[in-house]
């Protein structure tokens, strides 16, 4: 089997290094975004098995990637797991765990994240 290819698409270049480096010593091929636009080229010059995309960005955020995805024919089964530093809510931001369920994302980890549940999360949409 050819390794799987994901995309991490966040703009905290510590953290796109440190999932890399965890789906690549799992044996995954990893593409790296630093903003929702992107992302959103990245997927369009090679469609990954999986999309890691964080919610808070510049340009565009995961909401609106991950909506554009799912409700694209083309994209509408890339499975997304939607990660975010968003506890209940952050006041004063649209962002909120009830706004994450909201979008088609097929899973939903927050952050800081937990290399493990990350990795359980991404075994169980890829196969």
């Amino acid at each position: 089997m050819s390794k799987p290819y994901i995309l991490v698409v966040d703009d905290d270049p510590d953290l796109v290094e440190t999932v890399a480096m965890m789906l690549e010593s799992k044996g995954c091929e990893v593409g790296k975004a630093y903003d929702g636009i992107e992302g959103e080229e990245s997927i369009k010059q090679r469609r990954p098995d999986l999309v890691i995309l964080d919610i808070m960005m510049p340009r565009k955020d995961g909401y609106v990637l991950c909506n554009e995805l799912k409700s694209n024919e083309e994209t509408k089964d890339i499975p997304v797991i939607l990660l975010t530093a968003v506890g209940e809510a952050v006041p004063s931001t649209r962002y909120s765990h009830a706004d994450g369920m909201a979008t088609e994302a097929d899973d939903y980890i927050p952050k800081p994240i937990d290399s493990e549940s990350l990795w359980e999360a991404v075994k169980n949409l890829l196969s």
